[in-house]
Order: C-alpha cells, then structure tokens, then sequence
C-alpha cells in the first residue's frame, strides 16, 4: 500500500487532518485498531471552543453540529453555596458548544467515508519503518500483516497509541504531572441542572454538572484515584451531587445513568511533537487535566497548523511550515495546560491542604468572580484563544 501521509488513529485528530489534506489534494489513509462501532459510541469530551466549530464548519462538516449542539454564553463558578455567572460571550464576543464527541466522530466518519476517504478499521498499527527517509507503518489486519508505505506518518493514535513509543527517548524531553484526584463520571437520561456548566468548588471536594442535550446530563464527581467504581453505586454518587452542588433555583433530577467510570487526572506534554518523518498531534503529544476542557480542542489546533505545513511541502516544495510545526503548536498547548493546571488547583481540594491553603483557594475565586479583568482572563482562555497566523 502507498499514500502520501500515513495516519495512524481515526480520532478527532485524525479525521480533522484527513479531511483538511483531501480539500489540499494531499492522499492519506488512516489505520485504527478498534472497529467503527467503537469509535463512534466512545464518550470522551464535549464541550468545543468557537476555533474548533469554525474549523468544521469551513470544512462543511457542521450541519449536524449546527442544528443539535447546545450553544453556551456562559458558565457558572460555584463556591460558598452561591453561584457566579461568567458572561463568555458578553466578554470575549463568543461561544462554546456542547456537543459530544462521539457525535464528532460519526460526522467526521461519514464525511470522509462518503468523500472516497479510506479508512482501515481494526488495522492494529505494530512498528513505525524508516522514519528518517521512507517511512513505512506496518500493521496487522484480518490476520494478515501489511506496510503502508508513505511520505510522512502523522501519529494521532492518542497517549497510550504506538506512534510516540517510536520515537527514541534521547530525542524527546517529557514534562509530567499526575494530581492526587480523579473524577468519577455518569450520563444520565434526565434533564440538566441548568442551561450552563456549572463548576462546583466544595469542601467535600469538585463537582461538574454539564449536559450533552436537554435531556442527557453528564456529571462529575472529585474523588481518589485508587478509587473503585464498584464502591461507587448509583444511590452513593446521586447524594455526592446533592451535597456538592447545594440549593440551586433547578433542583438536580437524578436519572438512569447509562454510563460510569473513573478518569485520572494528569498534565503531560512531550517536545519536540517531531522526529524525522514522524508528526505526532494530540493526545500522542499532549494531556490537559480535562477542567478546563481544552483535549479535543488541543488536536484540532495541531492538525490545522500541520495539514498547513504539508500543504506548504507538497505545492512548493517549502519545509519551513513543517520545521516550525512543533514549536507553534507548543506555544498553544503550553497556554492551555497553563489554564487547565490553574482551573484545577484553583477548584479541586487537596489532601494536604491546609486551613491557609483553603482560603486562598476561595479568595482566588472571590477575585476571579469579582474582577471584570480576571473574568475576561479566564474567558479568553475557556472559549480558544485565537489561532495564531502561520
């Protein structure tokens, strides 16, 4: 087999750049290891800044998106049993929009497929070949082994993909940081608490009340990350929520939940996002704690700046867009861990906090709900900053 850029991961990521090389006449194939079924009905983030619904919808894959995401103005910080509104829109002149990302993925998914794009599903990627002069990605499917030969592989097979592991570690600096917490989260079939996000600063710890449509609540919960879900039943998380989220004027109606898990939470980035002929591009490069909703976010900001640089490559030969691909796209990503690390310290509780320690914590949150500047900061920051010019 033979294309032009190798992706390995049908994810945000790589669908986005596959979508963005077919409208610059650029060939890919994408390999992914799981089936389509799969992809599709994996509930990860769901909340997209105004870049990455512009991205989408430029590239005429937002109709759905348009007719049945949930538009936010703003968001609630909650603390001290009250809530704080930030006006986003009112402050920065956007939007963010709820909407799932297995939702993305059959938009992506049925564009591409529709568009004569080929994607391998359940093509079990196994060794990266040659990534200094032709690269090769030889993988696994029906049981039968097969190379894809190609110019360039683009790893968006996510953290725990194969594509980083290639890289030698003498050529990669990592930057890491686990927290001492994890959010338990549920879906469940019942209305939301409210129309907007609702982050909860608790002495009991965090809690999030967010939707994926008026009649599907997505909810979380602060709790260790040794954690077991099994010690987690229904009725136990339903009265945490109760006690996190207080009196509000919409009274939290507990549904079925369909869905439960335990997610830790982790800061994590990986420079250069280069080696060779290997470009690696969200979650293979970089992890944001998920408080400040910046993951999926992140890939589509990636793939933007790289389907530009082979763009660049491939209609006049130029590989300076390519050789700057890492540092510009760090420059964002370094932005958002900033403002996920501070969202996260500033509203999660800490084992090892003291009396001090809290109270700091809530006059961090005083000033931020007070400070028309500090509101706009966090504003900013929580609908996309913009892309820089390339």
């Amino acid at each position: 087999m033979r294309t032009q850029v190798g992706i390995v991961g049908a994810g945000p990521a790589g669908l986005l750049l596959a979508h963005l090389l077919r409208l610059d006449g650029i060939e890919s194939v994408i390999l992914e290891n799981r089936s389509r079924q799969y992809v599709i009905e994996r509930v990860r983030a769901g909340l997209l800044e105004q870049g990455t619904v512009d991205l989408m919808t430029e590239l005429g894959l937002a109709d759905r998106l348009h007719r049945e995401g949930l538009v936010h103005h703003g968001l609630a910080l909650r603390f001290g049993g009250k809530s704080h509104r930030i006006p986003l829109t009112d402050l920065t002149g956007k939007v963010v929009t709820i909407y799932g990302q297995n939702e993305v993925m059959k938009d992506l998914i049925d564009a591409h497929l529709d568009a004569g794009g080929e994607i391998l599903f359940e093509a079990e990627a196994e060794a990266l070949t040659n990534l200094e002069t032709t690269p090769g990605i030889r993988f696994r499917r029906n049981g039968e082994e097969t190379v894809l030969a190609c110019d360039f592989v683009a790893g968006c097979d996510g953290f725990h993909g194969m594509c980083r592991p290639a890289i030698p570690d003498s050529a990669l600096t990592v930057y890491d940081r686990e927290y001492p917490f994890a959010w338990i989260g549920i879906l469940s079939e019942s209305p939301p608490v409210s129309d907007e996000l609702i982050y909860v600063h608790h002495e009991r710890g965090f809690a999030l009340f967010t939707m994926r449509s008026p009649m599907l609540s997505r909810l979380y919960l602060q709790c260790t990350p040794d954690d077991d879900i099994a010690d987690w039943p229904d009725a136990r998380i339903w009265e945490e929520l109760h006690l996190r989220l207080g009196h509000v004027d919409s009274e939290l109606i507990e549904g079925n939940v369909t869905q439960k898990a335990i997610t830790p939470m982790r800061s994590f980035v990986v420079a250069p996002m280069r080696y060779a002929r290997l470009f690696i591009a969200g979650d293979a490069a970089h992890i944001v704690p998920p408080t400040g909703a910046k993951g999926l976010n992140l890939a589509a900001a990636d793939v933007r700046v790289l389907a530009r640089a082979f763009g660049e490559h491939y209609r006049h030969g130029r590989s300076d867009l390519l050789d700057r691909y890492s540092e510009i796209c760090l420059r964002r990503v370094w932005k958002s861990q900033r403002f996920s690390w501070w969202m996260t310290s500033m509203l999660h509780r800490f084992d090892d906090q003291s009396r001090f320690d809290r109270q700091v914590q809530l006059a961090e949150l005083d000033y931020v709900t007070g400070s028309r500047a500090a509101m706009t900061a966090l504003a900013e920051n929580y609908v996309g900053l913009p892309f820089e010019e390339l």
